[in-house]
């Protein structure tokens, strides 16, 4: 896969122009959509599993894998970009979101299931979501702000499941799910024209710094034989568990307690419009405070609030106010993270090494999903899940305190 003269040309003839706003603008899109209809899946579990007969395991495993496969993703297509530009990654990667979603809508038996809501739109999400959205405003704006720009990404996928969560079920009760699911396929496809604006150059000597001339396996070495860094992967583990158990489980655990699905549309919508108030405080508030002290509360604050919700009467009241407390907190912990890792390594291998550590998250992620499933189809209950929730938070709030902020230090060539 070599670098030829033509996506030079190309990648010239896009930068003139592109201006920060233009760039900002179009990945804000971006996370937009990628992350919309990944959000509202969990409304999909009743009325599918109505039709086909499907335990909540079903679903559980076929939202597992696709978080797992996310993760593992993640990674592959993140030194994909580092090497060749965002551009090519994110068409492929709305391509094969678009064809999951498809899948998912002729799905008939829990293998169909799995291979389009789990393999495609995983693999999907690993090369057109906010994570390379982030990658592409690390690399094409300035050093003051990316802060601010990594903060609105993710606030905008944030916005992303505000919109969707109340227009899925709307889609669903007055066309039926199988009409939403088409009609999300169709808008993933937005996302090929707008990442022309977050096109990044392919890596060749010449167009890297010569400090940052560093091969991709001394880069692994380096970053997994970092303390911080493995502090970091370590405590976004439990990001990922309790993001993705409450979007997949959330909507089903209140209609089990007489909350309706309607309700349960503007909970997982309340959540997303707080993550932006919380996502754009944390991009600002992160150029002021340690970024540790941050993720440190942000994890705290989330395990308090689970014990809250879990402990009193689910009333309309304490749902929506449960979706404002969470949405606080909910990908709040992206923006340090995603800094730290710029701050400690650079920018060059920047999406591959958070791709590494969203890996973690995803892993996570899938054990929320598929333990989630397994524990109510084994006792009826999802408060098992919940008290392990309130455990791994407590436990990354302390976890990430020992971390150093401070750039890796790298030994300097010296004249013989």
């Amino acid at each position: 896969m070599a670098v030829t003269e033509g996506d030079v040309r190309l990648f010239r003839a896009v930068a003139s122009w592109r201006t920060p706003l233009v760039i900002v603008a179009c990945g804000c899109v971006i996370a937009l959509l990628s992350f919309g209809p990944r959000s509202s899946l969990g409304f999909f579990i009743q009325p599918m599993s109505r039709e086909f007969s499907w335990g909540r395991d079903v679903f559980g495993l076929a939202l597992a894998l696709q978080n797992l496969l996310w993760g593992l993703g993640q990674p592959v297509a993140g030194a994909i970009a580092d090497r060749f530009g965002v551009l090519r990654v994110m068409c492929i990667g709305a391509i094969l979101y678009a064809g999951g979603l498809l899948v998912m809508r002729y799905a008939a038996t829990p293998l169909s299931l799995d291979l389009g809501a789990g393999v495609l739109i995983g693999f999907g999400l690993s090369g057109c979501s906010f994570n390379l959205v982030l990658s592409a405003f690390s690399k094409l704006l300035p050093p003051g702000r990316r802060g601010v720009a990594l903060g609105l990404g993710t606030a905008a996928g944030s916005f992303g499941q505000f919109l969707f969560a109340p227009f899925g079920v709307a889609l669903i009760d007055n066309f039926g799910w199988p009409t939403a699911l088409l009609v999300f396929a169709a808008l993933m496809l937005l996302i090929i024209p707008l990442s022309l604006a977050l096109a990044t150059p392919a890596a060749t000597t010449r167009s890297v710094p010569a400090v940052d001339q560093q091969s991709f396996k001394t880069a692994l070495a380096e970053a997994f034989g970092h303390r911080s860094y493995l502090l970091l992967v370590l405590g976004f583990f439990t990001c990922g568990f309790q993001l993705a158990f409450i979007t997949a489980h959330l909507p089903a655990y209140l209609v089990d307690r007489g909350i309706t699905a309607q309700t349960g549309g503007w909970v997982i919508a309340a959540i997303g419009l707080f993550n932006i108030i919380g996502s754009l405080s944390v991009g600002w508030l992160q150029n002021r405070f340690p970024k540790r002290y941050i993720l440190s509360t942000i994890y705290f604050v989330r395990a308090i609030s689970i014990v809250a919700f879990i402990s009193f009467p689910v009333t309309t009241f304490s749902v929506l106010a449960f979706g404002a407390i969470t949405g606080l907190t909910w990908l709040s912990t992206v923006p340090p993270t995603s800094a730290l890792v710029a701050l400690m390594f650079g920018t060059r291998w920047f999406a591959t090494l958070y791709g590494f550590a969203f890996v973690s998250h995803q892993v996570g992620g899938f054990l929320g999903v598929w333990l989630g499933g397994i524990v109510f189809e084994s006792f009826g209950s999802y408060t098992p899940i919940w008290w392990l929730s309130v455990l791994f938070g407590l436990l990354s709030a302390l976890i990430n305190l020992p971390i150093i902020e401070a750039p890796v230090m790298r030994p300097v060539a010296q004249p013989v």
